[in-house]
């Protein structure tokens, strides 16, 4: 029985990080909060997409009191 080879880390984040800015593209600008529940992967992966998509200048990111508004550029 053969396996499939691991998934690296970096590909898991870069997959996340499409699946982060589809949704965003589909619903809208959101909480940190609510992007965690509406993509339904663990907080700290969410994260790291978030950081991969800001590197690449693709979201924006707003401070709101305690919380943080994720958007996509324009």
């Amino acid at each position: 029985m053969s396996s499939a080879p691991p998934v690296s880390c970096v590909a898991q984040i870069g997959e996340m990080a499409g699946v982060v800015w589809r949704t965003l593209s589909s619903e809208g600008p959101m909480s940190l909060t609510k992007l965690v529940k509406a993509v339904g992967q663990p907080r700290d992966v969410v994260m790291q997409a978030v950081g991969w998509l800001a590197r690449e200048d693709k979201i924006w990111i707003e401070d709101q009191g305690r919380s943080r508004t994720i958007s996509l550029r324009g």
